[in-house]
């Protein structure tokens, strides 16, 4: 019985006619708080303010975001070809992705442990709405 309440839910939201892509960057060796700082200077901006924004960043993160966005622009343009100049970044986030867990040698036999996060990028690029 759930599946078939899945097939609705997934029809209903295809019903919907939004026309965004998605771009995904997995398991990027960054921490997400030092990510979070890069993707929340461009969200909501438009794709050439965002490229130039990110290009000029001092961040190592926002080299990764560059390429990312590019992705994104090419996907768009894959699947609909046309109208590159009026996207816009409507959704990023960032989440947590695995931790690798290593030991640092401390004092009087000892060790500490130290965690090497990474994390995974979405991006979503669509029209931008005129009200």
């Amino acid at each position: 019985m759930t599946s078939t309440k899945n097939k609705k839910i997934s029809k209903a939201s295809e019903s919907f006619d939004s026309k965004e892509v998605v771009a995904k960057l997995k398991n990027c060796p960054t921490s997400p708080r030092k990510m979070r700082l890069v993707v929340d200077q461009i969200r909501g901006l438009k794709v050439e303010k965002a490229l130039v924004l990110l290009k000029h960043s001092t961040k190592d993160a926002s080299v990764k975001l560059e390429k990312l966005l590019l992705s994104a622009v090419a996907n768009w343009q894959t699947k609909y070809g046309d109208e590159v100049a009026e996207l816009s970044v409507t959704k990023i986030f960032v989440d947590s992705g695995r931790m690798l867990k290593r030991m640092q040698p401390a004092p009087q036999g000892r060790a500490h442990r130290i965690r090497k996060r990474s994390n995974h990028v979405t991006l979503m690029v669509g029209l931008i709405d005129k009200i």
